[in-house]
């Protein structure tokens, strides 16, 4: 089902065929905004549906409708439409076309589903008397607020899933946890409204990817800098301007979330705007993310001969694979490294050593199939390194 349907009126000063019509979208938007957007490419995509066209002749012209399924999202919709405005010919004639309206398809199918809901409630309450009681302790329940559990020693309000979760959202306070409960969200902690950051907060944060979602105001700017001077922030989402996180409805959560941003990122965006004190953000971020990575390091023993391994395939451009007991599982050549990692199973790889460069792609791909370390003979521009893998290089053992 299309998300969105765009209806058009269109009148042509002659006589003309529903294919001229079409004929004329698709040749008059032809690479106006590049091949990406063509509209027969997306067509062929399946991000824009079947163009219908009506008409009918009144007169000496030709009047009728245009109706566009779009699964596009609604910047893009909206483009598309005022590109189809742009078509002033059909044939040989003037024509004017203009948007009437773009349906949110997805709106419509839930008022039918309500509608029908009401129906089928008005059927049911004739069937069977309704118990007062159970309705009460129905609404009584949904009404309900959820309740954070108290987690690590400073007793924090957090979200049940916050061990179970390979992610954890910091929060500010207590309601907070709750609001994002209420719409489902189970991965938070708060940090207590506690002026030094909680010492569970930081141990957390070294183990798991950390979102810091906060307030849209000052004061949530102020938590995030100390924050970001404490402990290791990946990703940072605000609440919109002069909002709290508590008081946001479940689709502000699900917008802030979605457009959260890394924190190298985030500050360097604060630095182009002139911010004085993003730059000492990031080198505070910088050298906690330092000794995040240096304490792993540190955990972690590698083998005896792994040096031996790294001079066996300098130049080669290949690669061995370890299982959690360092016992080579095969060597392959670099340029398969990724498919190979797609055949096999979960856990079953443990370390890579490999002559070639450490990409973005190749640290998902290791995450998804838990792979705890990767040594590359480099590394490349990563935009986000889980904390759940160790990455070195060659120079580190040479």
């Amino acid at each position: 089902m299309s998300k969105y349907l765009i209806r058009a009126r269109i009148q042509v000063d002659g006589t003309v065929e529903k294919h001229d019509i079409i004929g004329a979208l698709f040749g008059q938007t032809e690479g106006l905004f590049g091949e990406q957007f063509d509209l027969k490419m997306l067509q062929d995509k399946g991000r824009v549906g079947r163009i219908i066209v009506n008409t009918k002749v009144q007169g000496s012209k030709t009047v009728g409708e245009i109706q566009i399924p779009s699964n596009l999202d609604r910047v893009e919709t909206a483009l598309l439409a005022a590109m189809i405005e742009s078509v002033d010919r059909v044939g040989p004639y003037d024509a004017k076309l203009e948007v009437v309206e773009i349906v949110d398809l997805r709106i419509e199918k839930i008022k039918k589903i309500i509608d029908r809901a009401v129906e089928i409630l008005k059927k049911w309450s004739k069937e069977k008397s309704p118990d007062l009681k159970e309705i009460i302790q129905d609404i009584q329940e949904l009404l309900k607020l959820p309740e954070p559990i108290s987690y690590g020693k400073e007793e924090l309000p957090a979200g049940p899933d916050v061990d179970k979760s390979d992610t954890i959202i910091i929060v500010e306070g207590r309601a907070d946890v709750i609001n994002l409960l209420r719409y489902g969200i189970k991965n938070a902690i708060a940090i207590g409204g506690a002026r030094k950051i909680p010492e569970t907060i930081r141990e957390l944060s070294k183990k798991k990817k950390t979102i810091v979602f906060v307030d849209g105001d000052h004061v949530g700017e102020l938590i995030l800098k100390e924050l970001l001077k404490n402990i290791k922030v990946d990703l940072i989402a605000r609440a919109p301007p002069g909002k709290e996180v508590e008081e946001l409805t479940g689709k502000e959560i699900e917008e802030a979330l979605s457009k959260a941003v890394d924190y190298k990122t985030y500050l360097e965006n604060l630095i182009k705007e002139g911010s004085k004190d993003a730059q000492q953000l990031l080198q505070a971020q910088e050298k906690v993310r330092g000794e995040v990575e240096e304490a792993r390091r540190e955990e972690i023993s590698l083998p005896a001969g792994i040096v031996e391994d790294i001079k066996s395939l300098l130049g080669t451009l290949e690669a061995i694979l370890y299982d959690s007991n360092w016992g080579k599982i095969k060597r392959i050549p670099t340029r398969d490294l990724v498919d190979e990692l797609s055949k096999l199973p979960e856990n079953n790889v443990n370390a890579i050593v490999f002559d070639g460069i450490v990409t973005q792609r190749l640290l998902d791909k290791a995450v998804e199939k838990n792979v705890k370390i990767v040594v590359g003979a480099k590394v490349g521009k990563i935009t986000y390194k889980p904390p759940e893998i160790l990455v070195l290089t060659f120079s580190e053992f040479m």
